[in-house]
């Protein structure tokens, strides 16, 4: 049996693996709705300002690498998340963010085959992304009309993972998951979610986790004498 699935909020563990690290952020804009997520203050990027060490960005929209630099970020780099031996960057960092990022590429594989070259021994890769087993979403995509040829998803996703879909994904990279969890509706996007999709999440949630808005799986190279790759959840 493995330990109880916990149910946890992104931003609090982002917060407490970044604070006062040397942080990476991929995908640190949020292409097209940067200006908007910065508006609301949503922007992850400057979220994990607050509290990290020190802090990098990756992203190749350079219109939102700009204005993000307008507000006084540093150390952006416009990167191909899918070509990372491109990038003219020789450094490793205690802790990298891929926050709702994984969903946007076409070949994730590259990327975490690519990652690799930022990360030490000692390294946690964080991979957050939305649950394909949501249930408010179900809910959502269920009532609207057209068919189902509109579903409530990001214009840029290209694909939903599990945890099931994620694990091995990872595994097939050459990296181990430490450590699996699920992810609630966000504190900070509750405000701007319709009280019935609210109420549809929490009663899910207390019913069971894997219900829940998103996963978060914790990355780490291998390490010697590891066994065959069993995760904690």
């Amino acid at each position: 049996m493995g330990e109880k699935i916990e149910l946890v909020q992104r931003l609090d563990i982002i917060r407490d693996y970044c604070k006062g690290k040397k942080v990476l952020h991929l995908g640190c804009t949020n292409d097209p709705f940067t200006e908007a997520a910065i508006e609301n203050g949503s922007l992850l990027h400057f979220e994990i300002e607050k509290f990290a060490g020190e802090l990098y960005g990756f992203d190749f929209d350079q219109e939102g690498l700009d204005i993000l630099a307008t507000h006084g970020s540093t150390n952006l780099y416009r990167a191909d998340l899918e070509h990372l031996d491109e990038l003219d960057l020789d450094t490793t960092f205690d802790v990298i963010v891929a926050g709702e990022m994984i969903e946007h590429l076409n070949n994730p594989g590259l990327f975490l085959s690519g990652i690799r070259r930022f990360m030490s021994k000692d390294t946690a890769l964080i991979i957050t992304t939305l649950s394909a087993y949501c249930a408010f979403r179900f809910v959502r995509y269920g009532l609207t009309k057209n068919h189902g040829r509109h579903e409530p998803v990001h214009p840029d996703h290209v694909a939903y993972y599990s945890y099931a879909t994620l694990n091995l994904l990872v595994k097939h990279h050459g990296l181990d998951v430490d450590k699996f969890m699920f992810y609630d509706l966000g504190t900070e996007y509750r405000s701007v979610t319709p009280l019935f999709f609210r109420i549809i999440n929490d009663l899910s949630v207390r019913f069971a986790p894997q219900y829940a808005d998103g996963v978060i799986a914790i990355c780490k190279l291998p390490q010697s004498g590891s066994q065959d790759g069993s995760t904690k959840v």
